[in-house]
């Protein structure tokens, strides 16, 4: 009987709740499936909703996209517990500093961080309605944070564009345009970034305000809405091998635990699902795997769509996927997340308590040396994830040796960033900083290695001992007076911060030298491409002094050295042929098939947000028209060139070339210019195997492949630090390999190189990929007449989080002409 009363109860408050709120369909005027949804329509949505049902809708705008469009936070739960969020969330994060009573189930729902995976917003309004409606139940333990569109630019890009091709009312047919985007697609954001690869690195403006918010929660469960292509079915968890070591029982049984109650579902409609495939849990910036690292049960949920979808599309089995279709199946899995989290709650509270305690990991301290910038840069990085860290004392610390990869020592400063596993984010310490991450199956979904060390081109030491620390203050440096007394100015090259400098002096029409040859000056050593500002070259500058005072204060960790002569104490003085002005080079790159877009992202993000230096973008359905001469640096980006420079573009590249163009070919580009009647970089030819071997069967063929595959790994790589586009490096570089593509050295100009030692210091390069790239090139300069050509094999750009890379590509703009 008390059973029942229960039911009536429910039914009648679920009545109450839906008798003054509007579906999703009735409040868009069309039934939800049969169009797409524009962002400021879903944006109305939510803004209605919590309206009419403010005590128990908070809607958070928690920043705008690069196109100024909002990016919202819908928080959903009882009135109770509304009234109450504050307390809430103050009550849940005690359980990360191992107190507290916490009693709420906090699960967060990501929808659309592909644009084009456009279902994901749409079943999002459903979700959030039927939660405040008929399965309002589910919240009166459970807070539920729904962000509703990650990537707006993207999703709008994907939905006008549908708009705009499909027909009337929409075509099934998978070979009508409506099915086939262009070049850029609406899958990234406006950078052309990958959003999905950003949660750890914040290259983007709308990672970088997303986790302000998440680290305000650190929720149990999270969940990452997804599609993938036409003709796969349902993907949900639990994920596949690999799982990174750190993931712990509990949060691998849950997964199971919510899978099946997915599956429940799925069965009870006949639908079509698979678990356990392709998509693992290893890459640590992705929104499964840093929610998982953080404690959560961090999910990925795959519908089949994608951007060929549309409003409906026949599969390659003869049914007809529609919208309809796969807003019901991301709704339906939503929902029984949340479900399963209710059901939960004291369990999820109590594990995710028991996460945070203390652990035991073999490396308790990282401690790193090196360029104050490139310190700063990371620091800066680990506070955007609130990740503790200090400085060191002057003291030896031993361990692990990451420049050696073997044991060694360090000797700590004042300047040392020490960074703990003994903090409330160590798991995500260790996570990012630990030299060669544990991989139990190498066939990944992404890249193997990430070790931040080796990506900001510092020394380290991965220490078994807890290492003293005091508090850090990033470092900021007392720019000497400027006055007209001074001969010159010296700015060191050794970051990206000495690039922005110099590309800001540019641009404000103030004239720089740069050193080919080391010089030492009133008691003071100077490396290579030093930069040299000096009175005599800008006395016509109308306001020589005040300029660079202005431009010094925009960037704040410049030290300029005064100088009152251009005598040398050794070295070349200031008037040599070795120290030579730097041309304001007028830069172009490629952009349209056959360039990849997010290898084109990476370099339009880097002028525009990095270098604050400017571009112009051609546009590759008209760049054979165009007169480069315009032009000083042209740069092709990677892609899938094919016959793109055909003879006689060929020929007229050259010639531009040959008359002093600046020519930056990365990755796959270079593929379109070598050969006979192309530049000379030859494609290395790789040794057959003459060992004989069984033919492969089809059920392994997968897994041999990855004999001949680089799936992100670090290598050791020399550097000739004499060459002008190695100036600021020392002679060892740690590059990220993202294939096994190899050429052969230049004659001349190998600044970067692999030689016979081929094995990666850290992630997975297949036996046979590891042979073919020995004694190679990574990058190296090709004179040819007056004007050079790049050759950036490996990609110094890469997701933009490769920081040490950076510099390759300045000296590329910068130091060559």
């Amino acid at each position: 009987m008390n059973r029942i009363l229960l039911y009536c109860t429910l039914f009648v408050t679920a009545l109450l709740n839906a008798q003054d709120i509007k579906s999703p369909s009735e409040f868009l005027g069309y039934e939800l499936g049969t169009e797409f949804t524009r962002h400021y329509e879903v944006v109305d949505y939510y803004e209605y909703l919590a309206k009419v049902a403010k005590d128990r809708v908070q809607l958070t705008e928690y920043g705008q996209t690069n196109e100024r469009r909002p990016l919202l936070l819908a928080y959903v739960s009882s009135a109770e517990n509304i009234s109450n969020i504050e307390a809430i969330r103050t009550e849940h994060l005690k359980s990360t500093e191992g107190e507290g009573n916490a009693s709420k189930a906090i699960v967060w729902l990501s929808y659309n961080v592909h644009g084009n995976e456009s279902v994901s917003t749409e079943a999002s309004m459903q979700t959030i309605y039927e939660l405040l409606t008929s399965k309002s139940d589910y919240l009166e333990n459970t807070v539920v944070i729904i962000d509703p569109c990650i990537n707006p630019d993207g999703r709008d890009r994907y939905s006008n564009w549908y708009n705009q091709y499909k027909n009337a009312p929409h075509q099934i047919d998978p070979n009508s345009k409506e099915h086939h985007e262009g070049w850029w697609s609406g899958r990234s954001n406006h950078y052309m970034f990958d959003l999905n690869r950003d949660w750890a690195w914040l290259t983007q403006v709308e990672s970088q305000q997303r986790i302000k918010f998440y680290n305000k929660w650190i929720p149990h469960v999270h969940v990452d809405f997804h599609e993938q292509g036409v003709n796969n079915p349902y993907y949900f968890a639990p994920a596949a091998e690999p799982y990174h070591e750190v993931i712990t029982n509990f949060q691998r049984d849950f997964q199971v635990t919510i899978g099946k109650n997915h599956a429940k579902y799925f069965d009870a409609n006949g639908w079509f699902y698979f678990t356990k495939e392709i998509f693992d849990l290893f890459y640590p910036s992705y929104g499964d795997t840093y929610p998982t690292y953080n404690g959560a049960i961090g999910m990925t949920y795959e519908q089949g769509g994608s951007g060929h979808a549309g409003l409906g599309i026949t599969t390659r089995i003869g049914d007809t996927l529609t919208l309809k279709d796969r807003i019901a199946h991301h709704h339906t899995t939503g929902l029984s997340t949340v479900e399963v989290a209710a059901n939960n709650a004291a369990q999820l509270n109590a594990e995710f308590k028991k996460f945070y305690q203390g652990k035991n990991y073999k490396y308790k301290s990282y401690v790193l040396n090196g360029d104050k910038d490139k310190i700063n840069a990371l620091a800066k990085l680990l506070s955007h994830h609130e990740i503790e860290y200090g400085k060191g004392a002057n003291a030896t610390v031993k361990g692990f040796n990451y420049a050696t990869n073997t044991s060694g020592s360090l000797k700590m400063n004042e300047n040392s960033l020490v960074v703990s596993t003994d903090q409330k984010k160590g798991t995500m310490v260790k996570v990012l900083f630990e030299p060669n991450a544990k991989l139990s199956d190498s066939l990944t979904y992404d890249i193997t290695a990430w070790s931040l060390p080796y990506a900001y081109g510092l020394d380290a030491i991965a220490s078994t001992n807890s290492i003293n620390q005091t508090k850090f203050k990033l470092s900021t440096t007392t720019n000497v007076d400027i006055n007209k007394d001074t001969y010159a100015y010296i700015a060191d090259w050794n970051s990206m911060d000495d690039a922005r400098f110099l590309g800001s002096l540019l641009k404000e029409g103030i004239k720089v030298r740069k050193s080919y040859s080391p010089f030492v000056i009133e008691g003071k050593s100077f490396k290579r491409g030093s930069l040299i500002i000096t009175k005599a070259d800008n006395q016509n500058h109308k306001d020589f002094i005040g300029t660079l005072k202005k431009v010094l204060q925009k960037n704040l960790n410049i030290k300029l050295t005064s100088v009152k002569t251009g005598f040398v104490d050794s070295g070349k003085d200031f008037g040599s042929s070795y120290v030579q002005m730097i041309k304001q080079p007028k830069i172009a790159i490629l952009s349209g098939s056959p360039t990849s877009t997010l290898r084109f992202g990476e370099i339009w993000h880097f002028f525009e947000q990095q270098l604050h230096y400017p571009v112009t973008v051609l546009g590759s359905d008209y760049f054979k028209g165009l007169d480069l001469d315009d032009y000083d640096t042209l740069i092709l980006p990677g892609g899938w060139y094919g016959d793109f420079f055909k003879e006689e573009q060929l020929k007229k590249l050259k010639e531009w070339v040959k008359n002093g163009g600046n020519l930056i070919a990365m990755g796959g580009s270079i593929k379109a210019i070598d050969g006979e009647k192309g530049f000379s970089i030859k494609t290395k030819k790789a040794e057959k195997d003459s060992t004989a071997t069984d033919p492969m069967s089809h059920e392994n063929w997968q897994r041999e492949s990855v004999k001949n595959a680089i799936t992100g790994a670090i290598f050791k790589v020399k550097v000739d630090n004499t060459h002008p586009l190695a100036y600021g490096y020392e002679q060892d570089y740690f590059t990220l390999k993202l294939g096994s593509d190899a050429y052969d050295y230049l004659d001349s100009g190998n600044a970067v190189y692999l030689e016979t030692t081929t094995k990666p210091v850290s992630g997975f390069a297949g036996s046979e990929a590891q042979k073919k790239i020995g004694k190679s090139l990574i990058f190296g300069v090709e004179s040819y007449g007056s004007g050079n050509v790049v050759y950036l094999i490996d990609n110094p750009l890469f997701r933009g989080f490769w920081e040490n890379g950076k510099l390759f590509f300045a000296n590329a703009l910068f130091m060559l002409n």
